[in-house]
């Protein structure tokens, strides 16, 4: 009976902890950390919102500098590029297996994991990866400031009847956006962005689909459509100005296509099975498709509408002037959607500096606890002391930098020079390569190798123009003092 009875418990206990550990499995990944939730629907919002971000406002422009051959053809080959190159990174989020090898739960960790050590590749990836993260901050601070003003001047210009050139500062715009920034950096983490992500998405295509509406309006209402097919004219502009623009152009279209250095941190949401990289493989093909017909539309819509005299940024340089109740709803909506994707940049940087600091100071009060807010209706809210305050900084500092230098256009293409050849190109051309050992002078190799030069020519020459561009502006620039 002791017997029976003690089989019977033994039994019992076996199966309370088979219980046990199968509701841990359903709360835990494979690596003990809490389990993924994120689909393709929700790692394609949060690439949609990283892309369709203030750049799609200078395709117009950009098209053109280049004409109505080079700029659809420059789009076409940089969404290609973007989608190749991100398709090999996301093989690269796993180590070994694509289904049970180790997580590479950032950008950093991936190349540390394919490079190995801290060598110079991993610190000048960083180092690029980072800076650009708090270079977007900037460039979306300013874009927003832009898009808060031109709501209050397009109901100037509509109350005093064009009379008005209601020119005003954009600082107190920047520190309003700045304000909004230190409450929602407060979200502890990529996973909880979901919701903003997809509120960020749906934003981006309203005031697309606005601009989008507005171009094909004045070109039905001009009866023509404006442009020509090499672009602004030298006589129009000097050679040299030529030159310059041209290469800005670049430049803007990559910050346009900006995402792959937050793709890893995107793949890090989705849940497995299947396969992340077979996740991430349908959510960019469908964001990058997505994001080019929008952004095909939009550029050459608004070139169709301006031809050379294309605004710098479509819905805020007042290419458009009425209805004006519309252009507040899709500035409006710029403004939201640059919330929301501000955040989804600077998580990365955020969750870096934290996770490198609790490692240095493991003991930390300030920096490892967590105090309870409870919330009424929602799970308490965990405060960190440390995140607090870092976050607050950080969202100070990229604010006044706007401040300081608050040329859009010529930020952007900087921006989009700066990371587009090393993040989205040669660093996951390079893991890929290690991932697949593939051998070198093979004919893959070959070709990969091809694809990564050219793309550091183009990266250069954008980098030039914008360069050129932003010491022409500062010739006319006084600090913390620029009107629109």
């Amino acid at each position: 009976m002791v017997d029976m009875d003690s089989k019977y418990r033994e039994q019992t206990f076996n199966v309370s902890i088979g219980m046990h550990q199968q509701e841990a499995s359903k709360s835990f990944d494979d690596d003990g950390r809490p389990k993924r939730t994120g689909t393709v629907w929700t790692a394609s919002a949060h690439i949609i919102t990283a892309v369709i971000g203030s750049g799609v406002l200078s395709l117009a422009w950009a098209i053109a500098q280049l004409g109505w051959i080079a700029g659809p053809a420059v789009m076409l080959l940089f969404s290609v590029i973007t989608y190749y190159t991100s398709i090999l990174l996301s093989d690269c989020y796993r180590t070994g297996d694509p289904l049970t090898g180790k997580r590479n739960y950032t950008y950093m960790d991936a190349i540390h994991s394919n490079f190995g050590g801290s060598g110079f590749k991993v610190k000048m990836c960083g180092l690029v990866q980072y800076v650009n993260l708090f270079g977007v901050a900037v460039g979306y601070t300013i874009a927003a400031s832009i898009s808060m003003m031109a709501i209050e001047r397009s109901n100037c210009f509509h109350k005093s009847g064009g009379k008005n050139p209601c020119h005003m500062n954009s600082n107190m715009y920047m520190i309003s956006f700045g304000i909004v920034e230190i409450i929602f950096s407060q979200i502890p983490d990529f996973d909880q962005l979901w919701w903003l992500s997809i509120l960020a998405a749906v934003m981006s295509f309203t005031y697309s689909t606005i601009g989008l509406g507005l171009g094909i309006g004045k070109v039905i209402g001009n009866r023509r459509v404006g442009g020509s097919l090499t672009g602004i004219t030298v006589g129009t502009v000097t050679q040299t100005d030529k030159v310059w623009r041209t290469m800005q152009a670049l430049g803007d279209i990559a910050f346009a296509y900006s995402y792959s250095f937050i793709l890893i941190e995107i793949q890090d949401t989705v849940k497995s099975p299947p396969s992340e990289s077979k996740t991430m493989r349908k959510a960019t093909f469908i964001s990058v498709a997505v994001t080019t017909i929008f952004y095909m539309f939009c550029g050459c819509f608004g070139y169709a509408a301006f031809g050379d005299s294309s605004p710098g940024n479509l819905l805020t340089g007042f290419g458009f002037y009425n209805p004006y109740w519309l252009l507040d709803i899709a500035n409006a909506a710029i403004v939201i959607h640059l919330v929301g994707s501000y955040q989804v940049y600077c998580q990365p940087l955020f969750a870096f500096v934290e996770k490198h600091v609790a490692r240095i100071f493991p003991d930390s009060a300030f920096v490892q606890k967590e105090i309870e807010i409870p919330l009424p209706g929602f799970h308490a809210y965990k405060l960190n002391l440390f995140r607090l305050v870092w976050r607050t900084i950080f969202v100070i500092v990229s604010t006044v930098i706007s401040m300081l230098l608050p040329f859009f256009n010529d930020i952007g293409g900087l921006l989009g020079a700066f990371g587009f050849w090393p993040l989205t190109v040669y660093f996951p051309v390079e893991m890929y390569i290690i991932q697949k050992r593939i051998p070198r002078w093979s004919s893959k190799w070959i070709c990969l190798q091809i694809l990564s030069i050219s793309c550091l020519l183009m990266t250069i020459g954008a980098a030039v123009g914008s360069i050129a561009g932003i010491l022409i502006d500062l010739q006319a620039y006084k600090p913390f003092k620029t009107n629109y």
